[in-house]
Formats: C-alpha cells, structure tokens, sequence
C-alpha cells in the first residue's frame, strides 16, 4: 500500500510541479497586469493633464493683454514652447524672415522699460520675446511681407502664453522709427534684424479678464 503510494506520488509528482508553474505565471502575469494598469493609469493622468489644455477657440476667446505680474519666474522650457508657437506661423513663400532675442534677465528687461513707451509692464515681468523680421530672408517679390509674417508670429505666441497659463501683452515697436532705433541700439542688432514687437511675459497678477470684440455690423456677408 506503501509503495503504491509512493508510486503514485511519483507519477503526480509532474503534476504538482506544474500546478505550482501555473500558479507561479498566473501570479507573474497578474503583477505585470497590475503594473501595466499604473502605467495606463499614469497614461490617463498625462491625458487628463493635457486635456486642462484649453481647445484652439477658447484659447482665443479667453486671450487677454495681461500687464501685472507675480514674482514666479517663467521658464525657460516656457519660452522655448512659446518660441516653437511662434515659429509655426504661415509665412509668405515660407521664407519664415524671422528672428527672436529671449529675455529672462530683470536687468535688462528694466533698462528696455527706457527706450520703450508703454514698455512700463516689463518691470514687472519675467520674461520677454522680441520678435524680430530678418531682412535677409525676406521675400523679393514682397519685402515687407516680414510685418505680416512677424504678427502672425506675435499673435501665435500671445496665444500660446493664455494656453500654458501665462499672461503677456504686445508693446509695439516697428513701424514706430524712434522705437525701432532706440531698440536696435538697445540689443546691438545687426543691420538686417528689425524688432517688430516686444511681447512682455509673466504669471499674472490678478484676474484679468478677455475683452467682448465681437459686432455684426463689422461684418459684410456675401452668399449665395
């Protein structure tokens, strides 16, 4: 009886070793399964922190000119996604004539309140974005298709700064000569650079709020 036992153990023995090789997968997979639900619960967190990203229309509904600021420093992994904005403007004959200087020293951002008229908002500010239209790159068929193509890129970063939850507002500087001059001196500009606007950047102070713009009567509609 003994030894008919004991045979038996044998013969189930593979079996138990299995078993317990089933158990140890199920386990296994069960914990790979449980970190894979982390890491998609994660995911969701990334999604759920890219959907506060407001949507292109209310980005540009909500956008406002915002001219006091906190002391919390913009970044420069900020202005770096402002730039990218920026630069995703449409371009004449994509020549993208465009140049930027990126400010974030207080210093300096202070010294330009002084060749500047309304510029006085810097004094407050973080950080500033010149942007600038590069002669050299201008289209020949349309030089001064730089004005346009620098607005397009000013406005884009105005935008990007009420998406990421900055404030900034748009001081401007060409065509105005005596502006122009002061801040070509001002940032030691080549001959060929020429700064269109200075968008002063910051954390806002307070709770600006977005300007009603809209009226029909601007409006002439042409239809069918």
């Amino acid at each position: 009886m003994k030894k008919m036992n004991f045979m038996l153990i044998n013969n189930l023995k593979p079996l138990f070793i299995s078993g317990f090789m089933i158990i140890g997968l199920v386990f296994f997979v069960s914990c790979n399964d449980v970190e894979t639900e982390k890491v998609q619960d994660e995911g969701e967190l990334v999604s759920v922190a890219e959907s506060d990203i407001p949507d292109a229309l209310t980005v540009i509904h909500n956008r406002k000119s915002v001219r006091q600021y906190t002391d919390e420093q913009v970044s420069k992994e900020q202005l770096e996604i402002l730039l990218k904005a920026g630069m995703a403007a449409p371009t004449a004959g994509n020549r993208q004539p465009w140049y930027f200087i990126a400010i974030d020293d207080k210093n300096k951002l202070q010294y330009l309140t002084e060749y500047l008229q309304y510029g006085q908002m810097l004094n407050e500010a973080s950080a500033a974005i010149v942007v600038c239209g590069d002669l050299s790159k201008v289209n020949i068929d349309g030089p001064e298709y730089w004005v346009q193509d620098c607005s397009a890129v000013t406005q884009n970063i105005l935008l990007a700064v009420e998406a990421i939850g900055l404030g900034a507002v748009w001081i401007g500087v060409y065509p105005s000569m005596q502006r122009t001059e002061d801040l070509i001196k001002v940032l030691e500009l080549p001959e060929n650079i020429i700064p269109l606007s200075v968008i002063s950047i910051g954390y806002p102070d307070g709770e600006q709020q977005p300007k009603d713009k809209w009226d029909a009567d601007k409006i002439m509609w042409i239809s069918k």
